[in-house]
């Protein structure tokens, strides 16, 4: 029987959101923002569409299940859901960082014993909403951990489990290891067809230059070489690779995983080289708390990004190898709670997530690297207070407003093509000095056939109010040369698809009342700012000029009119 987890009462104090300035506020100040959607820059590569979380059980439970079919439709492209602990022993039952599916145990004589029914279930659930799984290999069942004796055993469902217990620790013995993923694959093969797991990541362990692996790098590289063995012994085709490190570069550790796979010793075949088929690294930025508001850290995420972009190119057989930041967050723990956490229920968090995203694209083409997903980690925490200061996409059922940055995200496709504003601090100035001076004011654009899509953004990393930007849109090479298109215009602001400002409007009742809820759940789905409008073409030039609040997002879509 699946406990639910006890209901925190604990709710964060959120600095208000800043994109609503009062009255006395400076008066707006103009920015000029044009797109040219005959200069392609490349591919609009889906890269938003991978998401994960730690606790693996949230996955079948019922707000787990809503939102798992929110996050399938964002976009015409599959999503990709990434869990810790799908390996680790217990009875699944979900806590603060810990889940559990009991996969792996011995009999007494030592023989392995599999069970996959809770991974089956996790896994059936994922599919059957429309989405896929980003296969974490993970984390060591306790019959096979060198340190059995450290293993947590039902933590308390709201503290946070700890990650450095027996489940951190390298396999007894290498060959059960291998024939565990072996197992794991060649049932999901069985269970799902060939075709179906042939398109999933399978990737070995999470942030092992961290507390996450109680091994040393080459005990590391052990695991990897033995897991990817068995992966591809079940599957040849698989897509299998890693190493998910922390900390964006990863030091040495990430190089050295590299070589290894390139030239090294393979620690299970003998042969030289291990199977690597796409490469993961994590980065993270890091807010304070300073005069009683929260200052983002958009900075150290982009320089993290940017450094481990660099190791990787410095390989020139990984240039067209996918990449995958394995977790892209503005800080590092979904499960904590704090004062300078406060940005994550309002539309800081949405304008972040644009900003920050927008500029992968940059940095992948300054270091010529495939950047294939960004992935990010924030899900939902099942059976807690309102809007309790977690880092989620939704809450008890009601989406936040960075989800509905992710929806907009999932508008655009095709190829993307040139932007420029006036107000755009670039990615080398953003990731050395973040944004601390003027706000970052621009735009993301994409034609895909007919349709140009425009996502801006006015973003800052002081949370504090700030005037408006008078924005002058102006949007050439049309494919509709004379004439006119209909014009749509999403947007994510204080008043439009942000559930938690409605719910601090009502008083910020725990729990609302069955109207309220409904009330709630359509104040957090992604709104027009007003009805489709026509607009006036010449020569496939267009113009529109808006107001955008201080951390507000906008998405304009432009077609043909029918």
């Amino acid at each position: 029987m699946r406990l639910p987890l006890t209901l925190v009462a604990f709710v964060l104090a959120s600095p208000a959101p800043a994109e609503a300035p009062p009255p006395a506020l400076a008066a707006p100040f103009p920015v000029a923002v044009r797109v040219d959607a005959r200069a392609g820059v490349g591919e609009m590569r889906p890269i938003w569409r991978f998401f994960g979380y730690d606790e693996p059980n949230f996955t079948t439970m019922k707000d787990g299940q809503r939102l798992l079919g929110e996050l399938a439709k964002i976009g015409p492209h599959p999503v990709f859901i990434r869990s810790h602990h799908l390996l680790t022993s217990g009875h699944g039952t979900p806590a603060l960082k810990w889940g559990s599916t009991n996969a792996y145990r011995e009999d007494a004589d030592g023989r392995p014993v599999y069970d996959w029914m809770i991974v089956d279930r996790i896994f059936d659930t994922l599919l059957a909403k429309g989405a896929k799984p980003f296969v974490e290999i993970g984390f060591m069942p306790e019959a096979l951990s060198t340190r059995p004796d450290l293993y947590p055993h039902d933590p308390p469902p709201n503290e946070r489990a700890p990650v450095d217990g027996g489940q951190a620790y390298p396999p007894k013995d290498y060959d059960k290891w291998r024939a565990l993923v072996q197992e794991w694959v060649k049932h999901s093969v069985e269970r799902y067809g060939r075709a179906e797991v042939e398109s999933w990541w399978w990737e070995v362990w999470n942030e092992p230059n961290i507390r996450y692996w109680k091994g040393t790098p080459e005990e590391y590289r052990k695991l990897y070489d033995y897991a990817a063995d068995g992966v591809r012994r079940a599957l040849p085709t698989a897509r299998v690779g890693g190493p998910h490190t922390a900390g964006g570069p990863g030091g040495t550790f990430l190089r050295d995983f590299l070589e290894h796979c390139l030239r090294g010793k393979n620690h299970a075949t003998g042969g030289i080289g291990a199977p690597l088929d796409f490469v993961a690294f994590h980065a993270k930025g890091a807010p304070r708390f300073e005069s009683g508001r929260v200052l983002m850290g958009i900075a150290e995420q982009l320089d993290k990004t940017d450094a481990a972009l660099a190791t990787i190119a410095a390989f020139p057989e990984l240039r067209e190898l996918p990449i995958v930041i394995g977790e892209f967050d503005p800080e590092g723990c979904a499960a904590c709670q704090g004062p300078q956490l406060g940005y994550r229920n309002g539309t800081m968090y949405s304008s972040y997530t644009a900003a920050s995203f927008a500029r992968l694209f940059d940095l992948a083409a300054k270091h010529r690297v495939r950047l294939e997903g960004a992935l990010t980690w924030a899900f939902e925490f099942e059976n807690q207070a309102y809007f309790a200061g977690f880092r989620v996409l939704s809450s008890n059922g009601l989406d936040l407003p960075v989800l509905n940055a992710f929806r907009m995200l999932g508008r655009m496709g095709g190829r993307r093509v040139s932007v420029t504003s006036s107000h755009d601090p670039g990615v080398e100035a953003m990731r050395k000095e973040g944004v601390r001076g003027q706000p970052d004011v621009s735009a993301l654009a994409s034609l895909e056939g007919d349709r140009l899509s425009v996502l801006l953004w006015h973003y800052h990393d002081d949370d504090v109010a700030g005037p408006d930007a008078d924005v002058a849109l102006s949007l050439e090479g049309l494919p509709v040369g004379d004439g006119r298109v209909r014009v749509r215009h999403f947007r994510v602001d204080r008043q439009h698809g942000n559930a938690f400002e409605r719910w601090k409007a009502m008083g910020s009742p725990q729990p609302p009342t069955a109207e309220q809820h409904a009330e709630l759940v359509k104040a957090g789905q992604l709104t027009e700012l007003a009805p489709a409008a026509p607009l006036d073409v010449r020569g496939g030039k267009g113009s529109l000029r808006f107001a955008l609040p201080r951390q507000a997002v906008s998405l304009f879509v432009v077609e043909p009119e029918s």
